[in-house]
């Protein structure tokens, strides 16, 4: 099977997934009952959608991490967090959100990308550094939606405007629960690619580098700041959500921005 089975298969699971979770978001009240249905859709597309990197990686001999083939690789990591998480707490909604940006991404490398494979032998150090990165940056994605959610909870709680698809929203407390949750897991996989990165990158701070080190430092001091203030003066709410959104700022920085300056704008490896 050619790697586009694999995207044209895992797309439309991705999309047919994301059809049933529209359509039970279109129900006037929050629905806990037969949503794995929809989720078992949805591993189906992360198991092909892994199959495509595998096929590709193959095809080109070496761990393809160019700017098209790494957005694709986090929402993979995005979509199958969702489908984990969703599996045990009844947090689908993400996905109505993650399927389709999953199935975008994907569908844009196989179009867009230009995979090639490196002429330089990289080391399991290196890709567990990338790996650890690609994750952390995944799951901090879906907090970032998670604390789209809380934020406009809160807005419509305190405006007392419980109408429309807020209905069908989980939990308040469900939400920040998970919210927190996604953040210190998140939280501990970037701690881990700074540590491999401070360890087996020979120069985190080269000129291509250093930015995105800076940024990602930043980034860290949010969410362990933010941490530490639910930990110690119990931080919720709005300020969790801002923080949020501010850490994930920087990592897009950090990641996407830098790659797309170097491989997009200046055409550098």
């Amino acid at each position: 099977m050619g790697v586009g089975y694999f995207t044209w298969a895992s797309g439309l699971l991705y999309a047919l997934s994301t059809a049933m979770l529209v359509s039970r978001l279109r129900g006037d009240e929050y629905q806990p009952g037969g949503r794995r249905t929809p989720l078992a859709f949805a591993l189906m597309a992360v198991v092909l959608h892994l199959a495509y990197h595998w096929a590709t990686n193959r095809a080109v001999g070496g761990f393809d991490l160019t700017f098209f083939a790494a957005l694709s690789l986090v929402g993979l990591g995005m979509a199958a967090v969702t489908v984990a998480v969703a599996w045990v707490r009844p947090v689908e909604t993400v996905g109505a959100v993650v399927f389709p940006l999953a199935a975008f991404l994907l569908v844009t490398d196989h179009a867009l990308g230009h995979a090639r494979a490196s002429t330089i032998a990289v080391s399991w150090q290196i890709n567990l550094h990338v790996l650890m990165a690609l994750l952390a940056y995944a799951v901090l994605s879906i907090a970032a939606l998670v604390a789209v959610m809380l934020a406009v909870q809160e807005t419509a709680l305190r405006q007392r405007r419980l109408t429309g698809l807020l209905r069908v929203f989980p939990p308040l407390t469900l939400v920040e629960g998970l919210l927190f949750q996604l953040i210190a897991a998140g939280f501990v996989g970037l701690t881990l690619t700074l540590v491999t990165g401070a360890l087996f990158v020979e120069d985190l701070f080269a000129q291509d580098l250093a930015h995105k080190t800076v940024l990602s430092f930043a980034a860290w001091l949010v969410f362990g700041l933010l941490l530490f203030g639910r930990w110690r003066w119990g931080w919720r709410g709005r300020r969790a959500a801002r923080m949020t959104l501010s850490g994930m700022g920087l990592l897009l920085l950090a990641f996407i921005g830098s790659k797309f300056v170097l491989e997009i704008l200046l055409q550098r490896g």
